[in-house]
């Protein structure tokens, strides 16, 4: 039996905010007596809103009412009531996501995108979304290479690389396109670190200067020349290591990129250079665009063409594939329902060893703590190589030792099984914790770094656990 239904997504960015419409058809593809497998079987974007920039009361804050104004305007063009929408997500991004009121700007959204994923991306998510959403990490599949997609905003750079598919690394640069604003011919805005970086290279500007478009192309070859530098491409500068969003670090050295994809709304600039009204966005925008393609790291390592620039983050969003956890599981009821926990998904060779477990544990957890705060998260995994009992015992220790940084939260420990070994591995988990954490160990679950994921009160007797994984959809 197939089902059509309407989501949305609602991406309020640094420079933009836009919104897009989809139908998704979904369709049980189990057979018979098996237990419900719902997945999606057709998308199509039916209507993409205009790209608005994103209202700003001060350099510190929202202008939340005008963005809501925005978005109801964005579903009467569309056609579409708030109650017809079935699914999606609402997502601030870049530097708008560390505005003082950013989290009331989402809450006073919710409303218009149902009962959906609704967060502030961190940088490093946020490079997790726009990678894939570039399609970096097919395409580092399909040719079993190392891919770097460069997500080029307005505030910030997010980077993520895909080793044959999987999740390498990822960081963030405070480099972006409207870090320098001109108004009537003259700089209205500079970012205090790209200043810096200016007159660390002996070039001044200051807010009030006349606009020169030579000195401005000057300090657009510094960004392009430090983002080479990230993907170790390019020595660095001595101001480096000060580009990092919120003190954060770069790619691991061992790190070698093979090929590129750029998003975001630079992006379109570094593919096709242009001279024409280079400031018709009020930024430096092209001009950074056109410094990138220049830089010569487009000799450095293959392109490849994204088909998603400026609505790569997301583009529809949060679609349901609903299924049942497997009969053998484990669970503390008391902390039944939860919902909207982001994925953090384990490679195969991440699960080659226990020590390989928690090496990728504890590497990929920082990429779900926005600004440091420790939020749950759902460690996810095959768990094929563990089915011994030898094995499995292994595999919990080195679950514990990878999530340690957790394990004085309040909330419970969360494993994501695809193999039948939920309950096992539950019970070995509880048994090492004692009565120092919550267990959720759920089985015959496949998701995706990146899903989010409810799990419900339990049903059928108490021995299976209705589960909702949501993986947002990107257009490709």
């Amino acid at each position: 039996m197939k089902e059509v239904v309407t989501s949305v997504g609602i991406d309020i960015g640094t420079s933009t905010t836009q919104l897009i419409f989809s139908k998704l058809t979904i369709e049980n593809r189990a057979a018979g007596y098996m237990v419900p497998k719902v997945e999606i079987v057709k998308k199509e974007v039916f209507y993409c809103s205009d790209i608005y920039f994103t209202p700003l009361i001060s350099n510190t804050e929202i202008d939340g009412e005008q963005v809501r104004a925005i978005i109801r305007a964005e579903y009467e063009k569309a056609n579409i009531k708030p109650e017809e929408v079935s699914t999606g997500a609402v997502i601030i991004t870049g530097e708008t996501a560390r505005k003082q009121n950013a989290n009331t700007v989402l809450n006073s959204l919710s409303d218009l995108a149902g009962d959906f994923v609704v967060a502030t991306a961190g940088p490093d998510l946020e490079s997790v979304l726009s990678g894939r959403g570039a399609g970096a990490d097919l395409f580092s599949e399909e040719n079993r290479n190392v891919v770097a997609n460069l997500d080029i905003g307005g505030g910030t750079t997010n980077i993520a690389v895909f080793r044959k598919g999987s999740l390498c690394g990822v960081t963030c640069l405070d480099i972006g396109g409207r870090l320098i604003k001109i108004e009537n011919g003259r700089i209205s805005y500079i970012y205090s670190k790209i200043q810096e970086l200016a007159n660390s290279n002996g070039i001044q500007i200051n807010v009030g200067d006349e606009v020169k478009i030579e000195k401005l192309e000057r300090v657009c070859d510094l960004m392009a020349h430090e983002l080479k530098a990230t993907l170790h491409l390019e020595n660095e500068s001595k101001y480096h290591q000060n580009l990092y969003t919120n003190q954060g670090k770069g790619l691991e050295e061992a790190i070698r990129i093979d090929a590129l994809t750029f998003s975001g709304g630079v992006a379109n600039y570094v593919y096709e250079t242009t001279q024409e009204d280079v400031f018709r966005y009020g930024d430096v925008g092209i001009l950074l665009g056109g410094a990138i393609a220049k830089s010569g790291i487009l000799d450095c390592v293959d392109c490849y063409r994204s088909e998603e620039t400026i609505r790569a983050t997301v583009v529809g969003a949060g679609t349901h594939t609903t299924e049942i956890s497997g009969s053998t599981i484990f669970y503390q009821k008391e902390q039944l329902p939860i919902k909207n926990i982001p994925v953090l998904k384990l490679s195969k060779i991440d699960e080659e060893t226990p020590e390989s477990v928690s090496a990728a544990i504890k590497a990929q957890l920082p990429i779900y703590q926005n600004d440091g705060k420790k939020e749950p998260v759902a460690v996810a995994l095959s768990g094929a190589p563990y089915g011994e009992f030898e094995k499995l015992q292994a595999l919990a220790a080195a679950i514990i030792e990878g999530t340690d940084s957790l394990m004085k939260e309040n909330f419970p420990l969360i494993i994501v099984v695809e193999s039948d070994i939920g309950k096992a591995l539950g019970t070995a988990l509880h048994v090492r914790l004692g009565s120092k954490k919550d267990v959720i160990c759920i089985d015959g679950v496949r998701s995706k770094g990146g899903d989010y994921i409810d799990i419900g009160e339990p049903v059928g007797g108490g021995y299976v656990l209705p589960v909702v994984v949501k993986t947002l959809i990107f257009n490709s």
